[in-house]
């Protein structure tokens, strides 16, 4: 079951917003790999995960169409032959996403003593002020045809 969360008339095209919370509601409530997001700037975001024993080539990073970034950990299985009396490091695999707001980049990522690393830039809007101009007549913005008086378009002498 869903819930509207913009029900007010007033909110005109934020359906994409309610799909990007419904998307963040369903992502993994798995709290592996435990991770961070820190403010490294006015428009600087650092993602950092906890993934030690995963090498870079177990590792992967996309941007996804729907503004989703997803880190997934796939660790090769390497306890062929092993005899474990106790086996407390779990070789689990892992898949986290994120959904990134418009117009997010990402800059890069690095992995260092067992901290992945994603920066992320938030690119500052351009404040902007637009005018409309207000015509006469009906909708779509066009121009309504002038009513004609006295066989002289309204509005003329």
């Amino acid at each position: 079951m869903t819930t509207r969360v913009f029900t007010s008339p007033l909110f005109l095209g934020f359906d994409h917003l309610e799909q990007m919370l419904e998307r963040a509601a369903k992502a993994s409530s798995d709290g592996y790999p435990p991770y961070n997001i820190e403010q490294t700037g006015p428009a600087g975001l650092r993602i950092t995960l906890a993934v030690a024993g995963f090498g870079m080539d177990e590792l992967s990073i996309t941007q996804e169409e729907n503004n989703q970034l997803v880190i997934k950990g796939r660790q090769n299985d390497d306890s062929q032959g092993r005899v474990f009396l106790h086996r407390g490091i779990a070789a689990r695999q892992f898949q986290r996403a994120f959904v990134l707001a418009e117009g997010i980049e990402v800059k890069g990522a690095w992995l260092d003593n067992g901290l992945l690393h994603i920066d992320l830039a938030r690119p500052q809007p351009e404040a902007r002020v637009k005018t409309i101009k207000i015509t006469r007549g009906g909708g779509n913005g066009a121009t309504a045809p002038s009513r004609i008086l006295n066989g002289k378009p309204e509005g003329t002498s």
